[in-house]
C-alpha cells in the first residue's frame, strides 16, 4: 500500500487545513467496508447525510462508512443509486427544487435535475462509500477530499495545474455539495475538483461559512503534491507571505499626532 502518512504529512504542511484531508472509498459491498468501520445506524443510533459521514472522519478522525440502510438524504439517495424507486425520488426532488424557490418552474427544476444527473451512479451499481482519515487510512482511496478556505484552495488549484497546465472545471448547484459535487463528481471524472458545499451541507453537517472543499483522484495526488512543493519553494505558499515589509501610510491627521 502506498505511504498515506507521508502524502496526508505533505498536505497537512503545504495547505496546512483545520480539518483531516479525508481518503473516500466507494465500495461495491458492506464486505469491502474494513474492521472498526463505524456505522451511523447501527453504530451510533441514527440515520444521517454523506455529509455528516464526512464530518465525522474529518473532525473525529474515524473511519465511516454508509449505506442506504445509514442514508437519510433524499438527494444522496438519488445520486449514489440507493432510492428504492428513482422515478419517485426524481419527481419528489424536482417538486422539492420548485417549493423551496430552488427553481422557478418545472424547466428549472428539470433542467437543475439533468444537470447533476451527470454524476449519478447506476440504481445497485455501488453499495456504500467509506470515510477515513488519510493519515491512518483503512482504506485503498478512490479520491481524497480536503476542506479549505478560499486560500487554501487556491494553492490545490496550483499543485493541480503545475504539471499539465490544464484548468480545474467544477460545477457548482448549492446542492448536494460534497455528497455529489464532490464525491460522485471526482468519482466519475477522475479530475481535481473546487466544491461549494452545499446548504445541507452546512445546515447538518456544519461546514462553516468560509469552508469551501477540493476533491483530487487518487491517480493525480502525486503530481497535486508535487506541484504543490515545487510552487512552494519559489515562495508561493499558504499562510500567504503577504507583503508588509515596507513603511505604513497614514492618514494625515494620523501622522500630526506625536508619538
Amino acid at each position: 500500500m502506498p505511504d498515506w502518512v507521508e502524502r496526508a504529512q505533505a498536505l497537512n504542511r503545504l495547505i496546512r487545513p483545520l480539518t483531516f484531508p479525508i481518503a473516500v472509498k466507494v465500495v461495491k459491498s458492506i464486505n469491502d467496508f474494513p474492521e472498526k468501520t463505524r456505522r451511523p445506524l447501527k453504530d451510533m443510533g441514527f440515520k444521517t447525510n454523506i455529509c455528516v459521514g464526512l464530518t465525522l472522519t474529518r473532525k473525529y478522525g474515524w473511519t465511516v462508512g454508509m449505506t442506504a440502510e445509514d442514508n437519510i438524504c433524499p438527494i444522496a439517495a438519488y445520486t449514489y443509486g440507493w432510492s428504492e424507486s428513482e422515478p419517485e425520488t426524481k419527481s419528489a426532488l424536482i417538486e422539492f427544487m420548485k417549493v423551496m424557490n430552488y427553481a422557478a418552474n418545472d424547466d428549472a427544476a428539470k433542467t437543475t435535475m439533468e444537470a447533476g444527473t451527470q454524476f449519478k451512479l447506476n440504481k445497485g451499481q455501488y453499495a456504500g462509500v467509506v470515510f477515513s482519515p488519510l493519515e491512518r487510512t483503512k482504506v485503498e482511496p478512490d479520491l481524497v477530499m480536503i476542506f479549505c478556505n478560499a486560500a487554501q484552495a487556491m494553492r490545490l488549484v496550483h499543485g493541480a495545474t503545475q504539471e499539465t497546465g490544464i484548468s480545474v472545471h467544477s460545477f457548482f448547484s448549492g446542492r448536494g455539495g460534497t455528497c455529489t459535487e464532490g464525491v460522485l463528481q471526482t468519482f466519475k471524472t477522475k479530475e481535481p475538483k473546487v466544491v461549494l458545499p452545499g446548504n445541507g451541507d452546512r445546515v447538518w453537517a456544519m461546514v462553516q461559512d468560509e469552508e469551501l472543499a477540493f476533491t483530487i483522484p487518487v491517480s493525480l495526488l502525486d503530481s497535486v503534491i508535487t506541484g504543490l512543493e515545487a510552487t512552494h519553494e519559489r515562495g508561493i505558499r499558504y499562510p500567504i507571505p503577504v507583503d508588509i515589509r515596507h513603511e505604513p501610510l497614514f492618514p494625515g491627521q494620523l501622522k500630526q499626532v506625536g508619538q
